[in-house]
């Protein structure tokens, strides 16, 4: 015989004896339903901690990643607090103020350099308001002062209306742009579009609507905002606020250029000398970036403790009802090799059901996940959870190996047995 023919027997063999060992496995299952789920609930955990902590990772990055979307991947902000845990606060907190004046001298010295990495620059105020419409009123609204150059480095949409035009900008008028949230608040049941608004008192016409944005992570809203020109927020509010200069860059690839010429630009604004150190801060997304690096270690850990410990229990479970098994049957064991039975048939038998007890607990635990993240998602459209595929990939194997790995030992002790010992065991 051929070593081609001869694979060929044994892989069908084998075949035949890992069809034979689910068929026996699942009939064994049925036969003791109650201690199968029993013995399966360890695995059943592990499995609903698996996919849990996955599907927060995941969610934390969709979330993420929409949030930065909405802040734009190709503004630079200039301000004077960088967007990261600082030692020396104190040296910080006397930097000099942002003053809203930096835009236009920043945008004369862009216009003035050859080939320059940034496109414009916007001043921006801002300051925690009430809107309120008749009876109606919003707390904490997140009021911004702007000028018309803000769609440059917005990714906003309109649900109705337009921004504020260039006119009504430099001329200061009491026009405003809502958020969704607010208008939705303030309008339930009719478009907002030309009424007027009253912001801390002050009357706004409304021109535009936005589009749902969302959260940022989270902890702040997007969608509970009011921006009004800055020639009206400094009449109607305060001039004497640090502002934030966000600067509109061409080319994302070319980051950090822009951010050296930026820096050369501020640095010129501020009249530092040349031995002075920097008074003010370039924030950018990776900035951002960097903090979501230890959430998701966290959250790894803390999910990887409690699955192992989960399935730990749950693999010494499925070893001694396995152990169980293998006394109950030996007698059935005994007959088997008696007739022929090889030692790794009984191995494979035994092995598969350990496994097979692990796929089923696997099953249940990634039906009640899912059904976990549905629910959340439901009742909590702003909390991150995301199922997946590769989830779902993840905890079969993971069931797989728990099986293998149980069921391992037992296994091996059935394969053992001597045929004529096995047959006189009562």
């Amino acid at each position: 015989m051929s070593f081609a023919a001869l694979a060929r027997e044994v892989s069908s063999e084998l075949t035949l004896e890992i069809v034979e060992g689910f068929r026996i496995a699942f009939a064994q299952i049925r036969a003791h339903k109650m201690r199968s789920i029993l013995t399966a609930l360890g695995v059943i955990i592990g499995i609903i901690a698996v996919t849990l902590m996955g599907s927060a990772i995941i969610g934390i990055e969709v979330g993420f990643e929409r949030s930065l979307a909405v802040i734009g991947d190709d503004v630079l902000y200039v301000e004077k607090w960088p967007w990261r845990h600082v030692e020396d606060w104190w040296n910080y907190r006397n930097r000099r103020r942002i003053e809203m004046r930096y835009a236009e001298d920043l945008k004369k010295i862009i216009a003035a350099t050859p080939n320059s990495e940034l496109v414009t620059a916007v001043p921006l105020v801002a300051t925690m308001r009430s809107v309120k419409f008749e009876d109606q009123i919003v707390r904490g609204v997140y009021t911004q002062g702007t000028t018309h150059d803000f769609l440059t480095t917005s990714t906003a949409q309109f649900k109705e209306g337009r921004f504020m035009t260039e006119v009504e900008s430099r001329g200061g008028r009491n026009v405003c742009v809502l958020g969704y949230d607010v208008a939705d608040a303030l309008f339930p049941n009719a478009s907002a579009l030309d009424q007027t608004v009253m912001i801390e008192g002050l009357p706004f016409r409304v021109v535009g609507v936005y589009e749902k944005q969302g959260t940022f992570l989270g902890l702040f809203s997007f969608d509970t905002q009011a921006v009004v020109p800055l020639a009206a927020f400094t009449k109607s509010f305060s001039r004497h606020m640090d502002a934030q200069i966000r600067v509109k860059i061409r080319d994302r690839a070319r980051t950090q250029y822009a951010i050296g010429e930026l820096t050369g630009a501020m640095r010129r604004v501020r009249g530092l000398a040349p031995e002075d150190k920097d008074d003010f801060s370039i924030n950018e997304q990776s900035a951002l970036r960097s903090t979501i690096g230890p959430i998701k270690s966290g959250i790894a850990v803390a999910g990887l403790f409690v699955t192992g410990l989960a399935l730990f229990v749950g693999a010494i479970g499925i070893m001694n009802i396995t152990y169980v098994s293998v006394k109950e049957r030996t007698r059935e064991i005994g007959t088997r090799k008696a007739v022929g039975a090889r030692r790794r048939t009984i191995l494979v038998q035994f092995l598969i059901e350990a496994v097979s007890i692990c796929l089923v607990g696997g099953a249940v635990g990634l039906a009640l996940s899912w059904l976990m993240c549905t629910a959340v998602s439901v009742a909590l459209p702003s909390f991150p959870l995301r199922f997946s595929l590769g989830l779902v990939a993840t905890g079969i194997i993971v069931s797989t190996l728990t099986g293998i790995f149980s069921g391992f030992a037992p296994a091996v002790s059935a394969s053992r047995l001597d045929p004529i010992e096995a047959l006189r065991y009562e």
